[in-house]
């Protein structure tokens, strides 16, 4: 907890811990609107049931749906579980980088990165889509943290995001060579220049191999319940997510 007991670290935390719920409402309304190709900023929210434009009083993050049950307030249908839920993985995320992170300007920055983690992993999620204004950001964010790490540094940063990005365009190639179609998207190969440049050379083996590993376990339990559109060998597997989430729990180990 060295951010937190730094100089400020006190109203920093508290900051991020209250801005986390927002975060991850506005990265749930992504995740959302992406597959729709809606609007994410200027469209005003409305009730998916009734149509109603939502006021302030229904859009205060994880307040508002405990004061409504989780339902609307106007037509009384139950809002998606998924929204709460990014809610609390928002504040997840700052609670980690405010716990975690040794300095204030790093729990700031693992703030970021984590929040950019959460967004591409609800976004892969919904549409099997990786935005390129998230991984673009998430790659910042990897820069500025390499930036600040005394034993890195912005070269490191960027050389790890350059290996990252080179492996697996290549293993997008070859799998495309050997098996004729799509393995990966480039929306995953772009997101490996963020985790490689925030977590360093050295990790990109092990988030490969953990999100690999936990792709191979989930599909191996939706074979076993009889889950067959989950389980075809050619059924498409949000492996984004998979790479996301890896990515922050490594950091947390690592922080």
């Amino acid at each position: 907890m060295g951010g937190l007991s730094a100089p400020g670290g006190l109203p920093l935390a508290v900051f991020l811990l209250l801005a986390g719920p927002a975060v991850g409402s506005f990265l749930a309304l992504v995740a959302e609107r992406l597959p729709r190709g809606e609007d994410v900023l200027a469209a005003p929210s409305r009730c998916r049931a009734c149509g109603v434009r939502l006021g302030w009083r229904d859009l205060v993050p994880l307040v508002s749906w405990l004061a409504l049950s989780g339902r609307c307030r106007h037509c009384g249908a139950g809002l998606p579980r998924s929204l709460v839920e990014a809610e609390l993985a928002g504040l997840a995320a700052a609670a980690l980088a405010v716990v975690f992170a040794p300095t204030p300007a790093a729990t700031v920055l693992g703030a970021l990165y984590l929040w950019c983690l959460l967004g591409l992993a609800l976004c892969d999620l919904a549409a099997f889509r990786l935005p390129d204004a998230l991984t673009g950001t998430l790659a910042l964010a990897g820069l500025a943290l390499a930036a600040a790490d005394p034993a890195r540094g912005v070269l490191a940063g960027l050389a790890a995001g350059a290996v990252g990005v080179a492996a697996f365009a290549a293993l997008r190639q070859g799998y495309r060579a050997l098996r004729g179609h799509e393995g990966l998207g480039m929306g995953d190969v772009k997101l490996m220049a963020g985790i490689g440049a925030g977590l360093g050379l050295a990790a990109l083996p092990m988030v490969t191999l953990i999100a690999a590993l936990a792709a191979l376990a989930l599909a191996g339990l939706a074979r076993l319940r009889g889950d067959g559109s989950a389980a075809g060998p050619l059924a498409p597997v949000p492996f984004g997510a998979y790479l996301a989430c890896a990515a922050a729990a490594l950091w947390v180990l690592t922080a």
